[in-house]
């Protein structure tokens, strides 16, 4: 393992994170139980995640925030977990981006109104390849960044001749997709796939790049389509793993393993207090794991530790735990049934 560290790019919010009872039926009411701020996106999520397990890894964030009073707080809230913000730009011209996140407190499931913001005019120019030093470099979310997700006649989007060009610097390079019904996941997220050393998504996503089913119409998860979904990426060009986790299990297909499957650990009733940046910290439990060469297998049962370890807190980076807290928990907890 060397020391150049992992860096991540991208959406850079704030989570206004509101505590519901219920998610009400168009026209009704629902009572909020709580009201919280907090950083959301993929940059600050993935990355305090893996600055708070105290990994020894160094860790640079590059974004974009608006001169304004939230992009103050965002940069604030990573300079505090020990993060380099000198790549994060500002900007006069749009406001720092938001989230409005409302978590339903009797199933822990969440729902997002976004807002772009200086995200939208987040590009390839606020990244100085020069001054990039780092082992990793981790991008997200597609189909989130306008600039990036725009399209390129030679290689299909920015995003995909970016990731090239990183790569070509000897930097390995990871993405991460939101979850977005604008139904353009094929042609946006798949020549991103041919730069890519790493791809991690949820199911969802990862079944709308696929074009494949990835649950029955009872809500049952098909795991052969999972794994043909993996198959896919990998044939599209992801040059080492391709990751796939959902609430039921984390899946993976490794150049050198083939396809591993480890299900998610079983947590006791009343533990859920919201799922907001459940995904991120995934990607950090798996970006953390492939920095320090863990096995396939490892890297998912340390990811769905991380994942956890999220869902105990009701916003994106409290919950999380120091690494030697999540490897107790990755191989004492008891694991799901599939």
């Amino acid at each position: 393992m060397n020391n150049r560290g992992i860096a991540i790019a991208g959406n850079m919010l704030v989570d206004n994170v509101k505590t519901v009872d219920t998610f009400p039926n168009i026209g009704m009411l629902a009572n909020i139980t709580g009201v919280q701020r907090a950083v959301g996106g993929c940059v600050p999520n993935t990355i305090i995640d893996i600055a708070k397990m105290k990994a020894g890894i160094p860790l640079t964030a590059i974004g974009l925030v608006g001169e304004d009073e939230p992009g103050q707080y965002v940069i604030d809230m990573l300079a505090a977990d020990g993060v380099d913000t000198t790549l994060v730009s500002r900007t006069n011209k749009a406001q720092t981006s938001f989230s409005d996140a409302m978590c339903a407190l009797d199933t822990g499931e969440r729902t997002f109104f976004h807002y772009r913001g200086a995200n939208a005019l987040f590009s390839p120019e606020y990244i100085p390849l020069d001054k990039l030093d780092c082992d990793i470099l981790h991008i997200g979310y597609i189909l989130l960044l306008d600039a990036f997700d725009a399209r390129d006649e030679e290689y299909g989007t920015v995003m995909a001749r970016f990731l090239h060009e990183v790569q070509q610097r000897g930097i390995r390079t990871s993405i991460d997709v939101v979850s977005d019904e604008s139904g353009k996941f094929a042609e946006t997220v798949v020549p991103a796939l041919k730069y890519c050393d790493y791809a991690i998504m949820n199911e969802i996503e990862a079944g709308s790049v696929s074009g494949l089913p990835v649950r029955d119409e009872s809500g049952k998860l098909i795991a052969e389509n999972i794994r043909k979904t993996l198959e896919q990426f990998m044939a599209h060009g992801v040059k080492h793993r391709a990751i796939i986790h959902c609430p039921e299990c984390g899946f993976c297909m490794d150049a050198e393993e083939g396809f591993v499957a480890v299900p998610s650990l079983n947590l006791p009733e009343g533990y859920v207090k919201g799922s907001v940046g459940a995904g991120d910290a995934f990607a950090a439990g798996s970006l953390c794991a492939i920095y320090q060469e863990m096995t396939a297998s490892d890297m998912l049962a340390y990811a769905s530790a991380a994942a956890a370890a999220n869902l105990s807190a009701a916003d994106s980076v409290s919950g999380m735990k120091v690494a030697d807290e999540l490897k107790i928990m990755m191989n004492e907890w008891e694991r799901k049934t599939l």
